[in-house]
């Protein structure tokens, strides 16, 4: 076994560390593209709670400009939006030219928690799965590239990130009411996922199923699958040279006393500032 896998077959966290990295840099240039050829960008990320969604796509735009790479999380709709066309709330964050959109969740809620927790009517979810692809298609005929991501973790390692969780302050947020029951009817989110996917499984707009259950290998994996899907080109960095800082002996700053510092309780006291009164 070579020093980039462990002897159980897990990547290990030098080669992860340079992998990602390196595919945050593809990553960037990706970015550049989509924003100099004006492409429309939609990925969709779904799968069953604590699939590992959220952490790619955090890996994702964590070097990326916010301003081309956006990311949605809507919350449960509001009574007027309720009232709306059901897509409505998601066209309105679909991506402009030069923009890449992240859906953690998206219009598919519907297939799956609504489905399931009986949010929707029949009528309703059957509704969805009759529309669905039509929308899908007018998004990809006018010129949208939509990618969609299903993140597939065994009952197993569901149970022991919930656990994980429940366990950690600093993750408790990450489980509600919702995900508890998600996990007592398991069967039942496996029929809402089959049935969505012989519906919405297009040729326009197919699934892709990344293996979630090691987090490390689903992000590596997504990340160079995505960047496989985009046709790409490095753009070369246009060559900046810095000014000389501007310089004023007629300007005084005001007294550090006169403004409200942050205390320092970490730190020295150290600074970057001008010696000659410029701030940092």
């Amino acid at each position: 076994m070579s020093d980039e896998y462990k002897p159980d077959g897990r990547i290990a966290g030098k080669y992860y560390n340079h992998e990602l990295l390196r595919l945050q840099e593809e990553l960037v240039d990706l970015q550049e593209w989509i924003k100099q050829e004006g492409l429309r960008v939609c990925v969709i990320f779904e799968g069953r709670d604590a699939a590992g969604k959220g952490g790619v796509i955090k890996r994702i735009t964590q070097r990326l400009n916010p301003r081309i790479a956006r990311v949605v999380a809507l919350g449960i709709p509001t009574e007027r939006e309720r009232s709306q066309w059901y897509f409505q709330r998601y066209v309105s964050h679909l991506p402009a030219a030069g923009e890449m959109v992240l859906f953690d969740r998206s219009w598919y809620n519907r297939a799956g928690v609504e489905r399931v927790m009986g949010f929707c009517t029949d009528d309703e979810y059957r509704e969805f799965l009759r529309s669905c692809p039509d929308f899908e298609r007018m998004l990809v005929q006018s010129g949208t590239i939509l990618i969609k991501y299903w993140f597939a973790i065994s009952a197993e390692g569901q149970e022991r990130r919930f656990r994980s969780r429940l366990s950690d302050p600093s993750k408790r947020w990450k489980i509600g009411a919702v995900d508890i029951a998600s996990r007592a009817r398991w069967t039942d989110y496996s029929r809402a996922k089959d049935a969505m996917f012989t519906y919405t499984d297009i040729e326009e707009a197919p699934w892709h199923v990344v293996g979630a259950d090691v987090k490390r290998h689903a992000r590596l994996n997504c990340i160079h699958h995505l960047l496989e899907k985009i046709p790409y080109q490095e753009i070369p960095a246009e060559s900046v040279e810095l000014p000389d800082l501007q310089k004023d002996p007629n300007y005084r700053r005001p007294p550090i006393d006169s403004m409200t510092w942050v205390p320092e309780v970490y730190g020295s006291g150290a600074t970057d500032s001008d010696p000659n009164g410029g701030e940092a």
